[in-house]
């Protein structure tokens, strides 16, 4: 067996990714290979060794926030996606997706590969489909099973590191699906391409029926397979319903295929889910999954909100986080409209960001308390200087101090010499005197 991360740490041995992590995450190396050799932790690091900036995934560790990114058809220029993949290092983004559908696509792929430290993630279904139509002149239905493992191959060769990968849509699945009237149906992209796939030709999903191969292709690179949520809801009304739970069931027997062969493995959450049932949901993945590292997409709280999905997303993500959810997918103000600008993928990250953050002070993870508490002496002492330092977005910060027109005074332009702290730093000296 190649000696992936998962079966080195099995067998004890502590790696230089490990270290890193651990030093990362202010906890112990032994503590990251514990976690790998469970399950409940992963490192997305492919044995092409692409990446300089790797990081732990799971239980005990921050939260963690990806980025995606990508051309489309109508928009196909790398140049952006460069730009966006600037944003995304220079805020601290954990790891990118290139979910590309338009131009040379394994061209777009190499060029994002060679400028990103970060670990890489991709949905090799998005290039099987568009080849097919578009290199080989079929249809979406006509891929082979062949030409799908193909890309898989590319992509690992490539130094891709993640790959979601849509393996527990079953036939099985979809007689649920088709027992159960959904507003919006099915909103995977990559789940749909798979369910017209094994409608169309009427057999099993190839990437179900060919898991084992797959998993020899993960463990030859040492990819994490990330095992998608074809069949999540895509709205709230239809949030938590048997084909769901269903399709999160046959993950959770894929988990521990995989684990045998020693292949690391994340699980992908629902994308609109009530405010009330995401702690539950997220409680039922970790139980059926086996303590695998919980990827969401969000979730969203409602679905009235296009152009401030960022926003929702990070509601969600801050409750699935504090209640166990591991990676939070970034949603940026352009979701459910178009493809996000270069500003937009600024604005989706940090939210996620905040998210994250707000959930690791409740997970009690070293270091979001007191970043927290040197915040607040920084504001008791109206320090600006450090409250920017210490800001999650420091631009922003000291632009809005600066356009408050008072930088050089000890107050702010909404309080000014009313400033709440300094009134009360003066009265404190009289309590303390007993006057």
């Amino acid at each position: 067996m190649v000696e992936t991360l998962k079966v080195l740490a099995e067998k004890g041995i502590i790696t230089e990714e490990m270290r890193i992590c651990a030093e990362a995450e202010g906890v112990s190396p032994e503590y990251i290979a514990q976690g790998l050799a469970k399950g409940e932790i992963v490192i997305c690091k492919n044995k092409k060794g692409k990446v300089t900036k790797p990081c732990a995934i799971g239980k005990g560790l921050k939260t963690k926030v990806n980025v995606n990114i990508g051309t489309s058809k109508d928009r196909p220029h790398i140049e952006e996606e460069l730009k966006k993949l600037e944003i995304a290092l220079k805020y601290n983004a954990d790891t990118v997706m290139d979910l590309s559908t338009g131009g040379p696509i394994d061209e777009i792929r190499k060029i994002i590969r060679e400028n990103c430290p970060l670990p890489l993630g991709t949905v090799p279904i998005y290039q099987a489909a568009l080849e097919a139509v578009e290199k080989h002149h079929k249809s979406i239905v006509e891929m082979t099973v062949s030409e799908i493992f193909d890309v898989i191959h590319r992509q690992a060769e490539d130094g891709v590191d993640f790959m979601t990968v849509h393996c527990g849509i079953t036939r099985h699945t979809l007689e649920r699906l088709k027992n159960k009237e959904r507003i919006l149906g099915v909103v995977s992209r990559g789940g749909s391409f798979i369910i017209e796939w094994m409608v169309y030709n009427n057999k099993e999903n190839p990437l179900y029926e060919y898991f084992d191969e797959l998993l020899d292709l993960a463990r030859t690179y040492d990819i994490t397979l990330s095992l998608g949520d074809g069949i999540r809801p895509g709205c709230i009304a239809d949030a938590t319903d048997g084909p769901q739970i269903q399709e999160l069931i046959i993950l959770g027997e894929l988990t521990l295929r995989a684990w045998d062969k020693g292949v690391q493995v994340m699980i992908e959450g629902p994308g609109h889910v009530p405010l009330d049932q995401i702690e539950a949901n997220i409680k039922l993945q970790k139980r059926l999954c086996h303590g695998a590292p919980f990827y969401v997409l969000g979730p969203l709280p409602t679905d009235i909100a296009p152009g401030y999905d960022h926003i929702v997303g990070a509601i969600g993500g801050a409750i699935a986080a504090s209640a166990g959810a591991d990676f939070l997918c970034y949603l940026t103000p352009a979701e459910h409209l178009r493809l996000p600008t270069v500003d937009d993928v600024k604005e989706g990250l940090i939210a996620s960001k905040i998210a994250a953050h707000v959930a690791d002070l409740v997970k009690g993870i070293k270091g979001a308390w007191e970043w927290d508490l040197e915040m607040a002496k920084a504001r008791a002492k109206l320090d600006w200087e450090r409250q920017i330092e210490l800001s999650i977005d420091p631009e922003k910060a000291r632009r809005y101090r600066l356009e408050g027109g008072i930088s050089r005074s000890k107050a702010c332009s909404m309080c000014g010499e009313y400033c709440a702290i300094k009134i009360y730093e003066h009265a404190y000296k009289f309590l303390k005197g007993g006057h």
